[in-house]
């Protein structure tokens, strides 16, 4: 990460001036070091935050330098839409960093939304490594900008440049790149149909999806739980869309669906049922993080009686997480590559 960071402050020229579209990268540490330029020079530079992720957008608006009181240099819009709301050829520079990138679909998107957006002569920076396909979309980017350099390589890692000129492919219309391609297939993964089969949901249950993705264990439990109510929540703005079309096809009354980090937009409710399928790939790597989010914050809202169900790859070490906050958990369910857990709270909960 630091590396990135320090060879994207390195590489991107830019002035107070500067419009600058970061690319589903808010997470990036060039970011920050932008904004702070910005903040200092007084001047009318801002930047536009394409950006699917609510908690990257979240943390980096807490991190405001000192002495500032708003944040006028930063506005954020949902990357898999942003051509809907946003005009064309605005933008001096545009930054992506392939990290951040939930595949190369999402790659290839960025750069169509950078010709969009790029005035003439605007530039687009991609820093990433090649075992996230860096040359790959170099070849992408020289077949759709009619140029591309690289800047620098350092330990795998390389900033590439490109600029739009008279040269580069036209943009596609609106109505053609406004969105990403379908967030999820209609086909349930093998964790979460294990997941479904292990869930106990009652009738009235007050139940609530952390990381809810494309709406499948959501909908399922409001299926079942039709006195009930079912809430989702996921960090992906694709995602919360993706949910929001599903619950208008299925025509179901007793589920809505939030943007939110974590549990953090309920954080004051409380549900008879939680569940999660947490993602273990964050940043191109592998890790419990999120996962432990999920498991804390579902002790903060479950009800005393309440359970919370969560599936997992059985290699990733969940259970340390579970004791620390619940009281017990048994596995209910799974086989040789996943295990759906489920938890109760401690009995001091309980008796409050």
């Amino acid at each position: 990460m630091k590396l990135q960071s320090c060879m994207l402050c390195e590489t991107v020229q830019f002035s107070a001036n500067t419009h600058l579209l970061i690319l589903n990268s808010a997470a990036d540490p060039f970011v920050r070091f932008a904004r702070e330029r910005f903040q200092r020079a007084d001047q009318n530079g801002a930047i536009t935050l394409a950006e699917d992720n609510i908690a990257a957008v979240q943390a980096l608006l807490l991190q405001k330098p000192p002495n500032v009181t708003s944040d006028r240099v930063i506005r954020h819009t949902a990357f898999h839409n942003y051509i809907l709301h946003s005009p064309e050829q605005t933008m001096d520079i545009a930054v992506l960093n392939l990290l951040y990138q939930p595949g190369k679909a999402w790659m290839l998107y960025a750069l169509q939304v950078a010709l969009y957006a790029l005035r003439m002569g605007g530039q687009l920076y991609v820093t990433g490594a090649k075992d996230r396909g860096v040359i790959t979309i170099g070849r992408h980017i020289e077949e759709s900008f009619g140029n591309v350099e690289t800047l620098l390589i350092s330990k795998g890692q390389r900033v590439l440049r490109a600029t739009k000129t008279a040269r580069s492919s036209s943009p596609a219309a609106p109505s053609q790149i406004s969105s990403l391609p379908a967030f999820a297939s209609n086909e349930l993964d093998e964790g979460t149909q294990l997941l479904l089969q292990a869930l106990d949901v009652h009738v009235s249950d007050q139940a609530l999806d952390i990381g809810c993705g494309a709406g499948f264990i959501g909908l399922h439990i409001a299926r079942l739980a039709t006195r009930g109510h079912v809430t989702m929540v996921d960090a992906s703005l694709l995602a919360v869309a993706t949910a929001r079309a599903a619950v208008e096809k299925s025509q179901l009354a007793n589920v809505d669906v939030l943007a939110s980090d974590g549990a953090k937009a309920v954080i004051d409710r409380r549900f008879d049922l939680v569940v999660t399928n947490p993602p273990f790939h964050q940043g191109g790597a592998q890790g419990l993080a999120t996962g432990e989010q999920f498991i804390r914050e579902a002790a903060q809202v479950l009800r005393p009686t309440g359970h919370f169900y969560l599936v997992a790859n059985r290699f990733l070490k969940y259970e340390p997480t579970l004791r620390a906050y619940f009281t017990q958990y048994t596995e209910v369910g799974g086989n040789t590559r996943y295990k759906v857990l489920r938890a109760h709270l401690p009995h001091e909960k309980q008796d409050d």
